[in-house]
C-alpha cells in the first residue's frame, strides 16, 4: 500500500482501505498537469460492506431522532464548510480548473450552504412529512426515513453543490432521516475529503451516529453495481452521464431499489419567427453564453436550437457562426473529456450534422478543451434519426434544426425525447402566440421545466424548482434534485398508522400535537391545522 494512500470515512473513523483494489491521482485540467503526490485508494468490498453495516445501525438510530437534531447536523456541516471556504476553494479550483471568482466563492459554495441550511429547516418543520389524519377512520400516515443507507454519487462538474458528500442529493437524503455513503468523484477527491472532514466533525457536534455520513473514493464499476442492489441499501440517488446512470438504473430496478438518476439533457431552445425577426441577434448572443458556461459542462446547457424557415434564421445562424468561432475554449474537467466530447460530434455528424464552427481537440489550448462547436441539421433530417441527434455532448457544442415550416417546428417537438429543461422564445407583440399555444403543450409534457424567453443553464434553489423531468433526463419524471421539499420525498417511504393507540404513533399524527401542515379528514373535508 502506498504509504500516500489518502484514507477514507468509515462510521466516523478515517480508516485505510482494507481492501485497495488499485489507486488513481487528482490531475488538475487548466494545466494537464498531476495536483499532488497523494493517492486515493480504489475500494474492493471489504470497505463497501463495512460502510454497509455501519450505515445499517444507523439507519435505525437516525430514525429515533427528532428533526431538530438533524438540523442541527445540516446547520453545523454548513458552519463547517464556511470555515473552510478558502480551502475548499484553492483545492476546487486546483482540482476542476473552475474558476475562484465568481464561480466557486461567490455562487457554488454559498449555495451549497444555504440549501444544507434550507435542508435543515425542512427537517425542524416537519411538514415535508406531510402527515395526514383521518379521523373517522383512525387512520394516518406520513412519510419517514427509509430505514438503511442512502448511496450518492456525486457528478464531475459541481464540486461543491452537487457533491456526493455534501450536494443537494446529500442534504436531501439526510434531512428525511437516512444515512448516506457517498462514493466521492475521481474528478475532485481532495476537495470531497476537505468537506467529509467537515461533515465529521458536524456528527460529532450534533450527536447523530457516527455512521451518518460515510466516504470512499472509487470502486469498480462491478462493486458499484453490488453496492446498488445490496439489501442493506435503501437507495440510490446519481447524476452523471445516461451510459452509467442507465447501468445502475439496470441493477437498482432489478433488486427492486429506488434510484434516482439525472442522465442526460439536450434542453431544447425553440425560437419562434416573431422572436427571431424582433431580437434575433440577443437570443444568438444569449444561446452563445449560455453555450459557453462552464465550457458547456452543464446539465441545463441548451445543445438543441429548433428554429422555423426565414431570412431572419439565416441572419440567426450567421451570427451564431460568427459568435461561436469568436469563443475561446474553455477547460474540460478530466484527461478523457475532449475525446468523450469528440465522440459526441463525431456521433450527431454520421447522423447527417453538418459542421458550421469548431469540431475538433483544442490542441493549442493549456488545459484539456474541445474547440466550442456548432452544427446544424434539417428538420427533415432531424425527424429521421430523432434519437441519435440527440446525443447529449458534454462540453460547448450547440446543434440547430432547421424546420422548413411551423409544422416541422411543432413535429420536432413531438420527437424530442425527456429533457430537464426547454424554452420558447416568442416576440413580445404577440404575433407568436397562435405557435406558441401548439408547441408549448407538447414541450411541457417533455421536460421538468419550461422556461419561456431565457436559457435554461441555471438552477434556482427554491422550493417552486423542479431540477428533474421525463425519462431519459432522469429515471423518474417525479423526480427533482433540486428543491426542499419536494427533493426530500425521493428518500422517504410512506408510513401509515392503521388504529395505533396516541402514545405509541409519531409525534406529527398524536391529536394534541399537530406539527406542520397537518391534513386532516373530517366530515369528509379536508383542513389543515394551518387553517
Amino acid at each position: 500500500m502506498s504509504k500516500n494512500l489518502q484514507p477514507i470515512l468509515i462510521d466516523g473513523r478515517w480508516v485505510e482501505s482494507t481492501s485497495p483494489a488499485g489507486s488513481f491521482r487528482a490531475y488538475n485540467p487548466s494545466q494537464k498537469l498531476e495536483v499532488d503526490s497523494h493517492d486515493y485508494p480504489v475500494s474492493g468490498w471489504e470497505d463497501l460492506d463495512a460502510m454497509l453495516e455501519a450505515g445499517k445501525r444507523a439507519a435505525v438510530e437516525l430514525a429515533r431522532l427528532p428533526g431538530e437534531r438533524i438540523a442541527q447536523f445540516l446547520e453545523a456541516f454548513a458552519d463547517g464548510i464556511e470555515a473552510r471556504a478558502e480551502a475548499l476553494i484553492e483545492s476546487a479550483h486546483r482540482e476542476t480548473g473552475l474558476p475562484v471568482e465568481p464561480r466557486l466563492r461567490k455562487a457554488e459554495l454559498p449555495r451549497t450552504t444555504g440549501q444544507l441550511r434550507q435542508a435543515a429547516q425542512a427537517a425542524r418543520d416537519g411538514s415535508w412529512a406531510r402527515p395526514t389524519i383521518d379521523t373517522a377512520n383512525n387512520l394516518r400516515s406520513m412519510h419517514g426515513p427509509l430505514g438503511g443507507p442512502v448511496v450518492v454519487f456525486g457528478p464531475n462538474n459541481f464540486p461543491f453543490a452537487f457533491n456526493g458528500v455534501s450536494g443537494g442529493d446529500f442534504a436531501a437524503a439526510i434531512a428525511a432521516g437516512n444515512p448516506v455513503i457517498a462514493k466521492a468523484h475521481p474528478a475532485h477527491p481532495h476537495t470531497s475529503l476537505l468537506l467529509a472532514q467537515a461533515a465529521v466533525e458536524a456528527v460529532q457536534a450534533s450527536g447523530v451516529p457516527s455512521g451518518t455520513v460515510q466516504m470512499f473514493f472509487h470502486t469498480s464499476n462491478e462493486l458499484g453495481l453490488r453496492l446498488v442492489t445490496d439489501h442493506r441499501t435503501a437507495a440510490i440517488a446519481f447524476t452523471g452521464s445516461r451510459p452509467a446512470g442507465m447501468a445502475i438504473k439496470a441493477a437498482a430496478d432489478a433488486a427492486g431499489k429506488p434510484a434516482y438518476l439525472e442522465m442526460s439533457s439536450v434542453n431544447p431552445v425553440f425560437v419562434l419567427a416573431g422572436a427571431l425577426r424582433e431580437r434575433g441577434a440577443a437570443i444568438a448572443a444569449e444561446l452563445a453564453g449560455s453555450c459557453a458556461m462552464g465550457a458547456g459542462q452543464f446539465c441545463t446547457r441548451p445543445g438543441v436550437t429548433v428554429l422555423p424557415p426565414g431570412e431572419h434564421t439565416d441572419a440567426f445562424v450567421q451570427e451564431m457562426q460568427r459568435l461561436t468561432a469568436a469563443t475561446p475554449a474553455g477547460v474540460l474537467l478530466t484527461p478523457r473529456a475532449p475525446e468523450s466530447v469528440g465522440e459526441a460530434v463525431a456521433s450527431l455528424r454520421a447522423a447527417g450534422a453538418e459542421l458550421l464552427a469548431g469540431g475538433g481537440v483544442a490542441d493549442d489550448a493549456a488545459g484539456y478543451a474541445f474547440q466550442p462547436t456548432l452544427l446544424w441539421v434539417s428538420g427533415k433530417r432531424f425527424l429521421e434519426a430523432p434519437r441519435e441527434l440527440q446525443n447529449e455532448a458534454f462540453g460547448q457544442v450547440c446543434l440547430l434544426v432547421l424546420a422548413d415550416s411551423d409544422e416541422q417546428v411543432l413535429q420536432v417537438a413531438h420527437a424530442l425525447e425527456g429533457n430537464l429543461t426547454g424554452t420558447i422564445y416568442s416576440d413580445t407583440a404577440g404575433s407568436d402566440d397562435p405557435q406558441y399555444d401548439l408547441v408549448a403543450p407538447v414541450l411541457r409534457n417533455r421536460v421538468g421545466r419550461l422556461i419561456n424567453d431565457r436559457m435554461p443553464t441555471g438552477v434556482a434553489v427554491s422550493p417552486a424548482q423542479n431540477h428533474g423531468g421525463p425519462y431519459p433526463a432522469t429515471g423518474h419524471p417525479a423526480f427533482t434534485a433540486v428543491g426542499i421539499p419536494a427533493s426530500l420525498l425521493r428518500f422517504s417511504a410512506l408510513h401509515s398508522y392503521d388504529n395505533v393507540r396516541s402514545h405509541r404513533l409519531p409525534m406529527a399524527l398524536r391529536d394534541a400535537n399537530p406539527t406542520g401542515s397537518l391534513w386532516r379528514l373530517v366530515d369528509g373535508k379536508w383542513t389543515t391545522a394551518d387553517a
